[in-house]
């Protein structure tokens, strides 16, 4: 039973992986048969043309929850590194809104939107979450990818990219937003259960 995340929010997450989960620690779970207790709005991925249109987009977004009564400390904004927290910045900053940066010494605070790395978000909740700068240069990381030396190398570095998107995207209870501001992540498409492209762990179903 899944207490913390909506049926929507979870079963567009489950596009990214397979049917079991291997976390950093080596610990599996099998996630065939989990029934999420509540329901909510449909998780919106957006392709976006540009970074400046992603801003724009995330920025409206984030207002739309504030105006809906989300508080400021329900809501989320990750990135998959630090190189991309200026774009997460950026928009909040365009919301007008009070934000402070994650990291190992800096938690969530009252009356702010945190904003973070994929890698912080396991173990946090929020009521929504913005899943920001999942362009194909970045998520999967190129840098990761230019290293491996051979297929098996290769498939992990894209399981464990896929599991830090599903991290963070399932850090949302109610609202979830995942976007791109140039040329998207194959994972944006599968997250849409439109294609299955390389380094997908299972074929997308509709």
């Amino acid at each position: 039973m899944n207490y913390r995340t909506s049926h929507q929010i979870r079963t567009q997450a489950d596009r990214l992986l397979g049917p079991e989960v291997s976390d950093v620690d080596g610990n599996t779970e099998t996630r065939s048969g989990t029934v999420s207790l509540f329901n909510g709005p449909a998780p919106e991925i957006l392709a976006l043309g540009s970074s400046d249109e992603e801003t724009v987009a995330v920025s409206d977004w984030l207002k739309a929850r504030l105006a809906e009564g989300a508080q400021p400390d329900e809501i989320a904004v990750f990135v998959r590194s630090r190189a991309e927290l200026g774009r997460a910045k950026a928009a909040v900053e365009q919301a007008g809104l009070p934000f402070v940066v994650l990291d190992d010494g800096v938690e969530p605070a009252d009356g702010n939107i945190s904003l973070s790395t994929m890698h912080l978000a396991k173990g946090l909740e929020f009521k929504a979450v913005v899943a920001m700068a999942c362009d194909g240069e970045v998520i999967p990381s190129q840098e990761r990818i230019e290293t491996v030396g051979d297929e098996a190398d290769l498939q992990d570095v894209y399981d464990t990219e896929r599991q830090l998107l599903y991290v963070a995207c399932t850090r949302a209870r109610d609202h979830l937003l995942v976007s791109s501001g140039e040329a998207p992540s194959e994972f944006i498409e599968d997250m849409r259960g439109q294609t299955t492209l390389p380094g997908s762990t299972q074929p997308n179903h509709l």
